[in-house]
């Protein structure tokens, strides 16, 4: 039984069998030494009262003494050994140190008292049979009352055992306060990392989140408009000789196109710019800039649901065929409902462009309500129609997916049975 609940060993230190610090093997050794003279000595004494060898008593004397070395181990050993030599007047200081030892362990209040108990009755019968026995020698003019030996007995066995027992109640107590402390200090450390790693995890998410948001921005903006000027600057390399006229007018709308491209980028760069705190770059988190990115659509008043037939135009303008159908009777809706319609539209329209140049497009949309649904449904690719060669990096349709599931809608797409292509999505308006 581990008794003492003794402070944690400092960095470097070894622990020797029970004993955490060196320093503790020093005390206890040192005191076991003393208490094992100290009983040698009153061995000595006790010996020659009883009529026995006096060395026995020495030797006898010394090693109940010694006893005192295991009082972290086992302090109740120590405690009733030197009970079990009151009678004989020794362990003077086993009993002092044990009672303390016993009350600072972590042993059951239960067994304190009951030992702390019997060690204070012995040490009292001890002490008043030989403060009787010291008044019987003296003269006959002193005659003590009847009170007097069990009050001055008294005394002195609470003088003896009371302040160890209560100091070492008091040490108990504030080393189970700092171990109780110091377990709390780790769960709260414990804790805090938990935290810190699930707040590492929430920035990362918010991170890829914010790239996310801000290419689908940029994708966007610039992606649909770039589309029909590469389609324009190929018709216009197609008809340049044959056609100046219209050559013309194809160049007249890839510089219109190439300049509402320059200026949307530009209100979006400009938004994200005074979104910048007066820091370093670096310093700057990725969230602000999607937040920025974000704001920055919102401040341009993106296009909605209003600007499809321009939208439609404009695909027109460039070689393809496009119906615009809108059914049901359009309501009031957010501003983010309408500019994700735009986008989803806008998108089906570029991949049209890029994948199935000269196809007829059917653009549809109804207004439920509670919600609003869009589909683009294109046939297929006109062979006779010349190809602009433009790249497709494969994120359009991430993108459209991504945009409609954040506002808790449905995304479809697939090619068709008469070989073109569909993309459906349907967006909830919310109360």
């Amino acid at each position: 039984m581990t008794a003492t609940g003794a402070d944690r060993d400092a960095p470097g230190a070894r622990a020797v069998w029970w004993w955490e610090r060196r320093r503790s093997v020093v005390l206890d050794v040192g005191l076991a030494l003393a208490s094992a003279v100290e009983c040698a000595v009153e061995g000595v004494s006790f010996a020659a009262k009883a009529g026995a060898p006096e060395a026995l008593g020495a030797l006898f004397g010394f090693l109940v003494g010694a006893v005192l070395l295991v009082r972290r181990r086992w302090p109740i050993t120590v405690v009733l050994v030197s009970i079990a030599v009151a009678p004989a007047e020794m362990g003077f200081l086993m009993g002092i140190v044990g009672l303390y030892t016993l009350a600072a362990s972590e042993v059951p209040r239960r067994y304190t008292a009951l030992l702390a108990g019997m060690a204070t009755v012995a040490v009292f019968v001890v002490t008043a049979v030989e403060m009787r026995r010291d008044i019987a020698a003296q003269a006959d003019d002193f005659d003590p009352s009847t009170w007097y030996v069990p009050v001055m007995a008294l005394f002195m066995t609470l003088g003896l055992n009371a302040p160890p027992l209560l100091f070492g109640l008091y040490i108990g107590a504030r080393r189970r306060l700092m171990e109780s402390l110091r377990e709390r200090a780790d769960s709260l450390e414990q804790e805090l990392s938990l935290l810190a790693d699930r707040a590492e995890q929430r920035a990362q998410w918010a991170r890829q989140e914010e790239r996310r948001r801000i290419a689908r921005e940029m994708h966007d903006v610039v992606a649909h408009r770039v589309s029909l000027m590469v389609v324009h600057a190929a018709a216009l390399q197609a008809v340049a000789l044959k056609d100046p006229e219209k050559a013309v007018r194809n160049a007249a709308l890839v510089g219109d196109m190439g300049r509402q491209a320059l200026t949307e980028l530009r209100e979006m760069l400009g938004v994200l710019r005074e979104e910048e705190p007066a820091v370093a770059p670096a310093a700057v988190p990725l969230a602000a800039v999607g937040r920025a990115a974000a704001a920055a659509a919102e401040a341009a008043a993106g296009p909605g649901l209003g600007a499809l037939e321009e939208l439609c135009q404009e695909s027109r303008l460039a070689g393809t065929v496009v119906e615009l159908v809108e059914l049901g009777e359009a309501g009031a809706y957010p501003p983010e409902v309408e500019r994700t319609a735009y986008r989803v539209v806008q998108e089906a329209l570029t991949n049209v462009h890029k994948h199935a140049p000269g196809a007829e497009v059917v653009v549809r949309l109804a207004h439920r309500g509670s919600e609003v649904a869009m589909q683009v449904e294109n046939g297929p690719s006109d062979a006779g129609a010349s190809d602009a060669g433009l790249p497709s990096g494969g994120n359009g349709l991430v993108g459209m997916r991504e945009r409609v599931a954040r506002l808790g809608g449905v995304f479809v797409s697939g090619p068709t049975d008469a070989g073109g292509f569909k993309v459906s999505a349907v967006i909830p308006v919310g109360d």
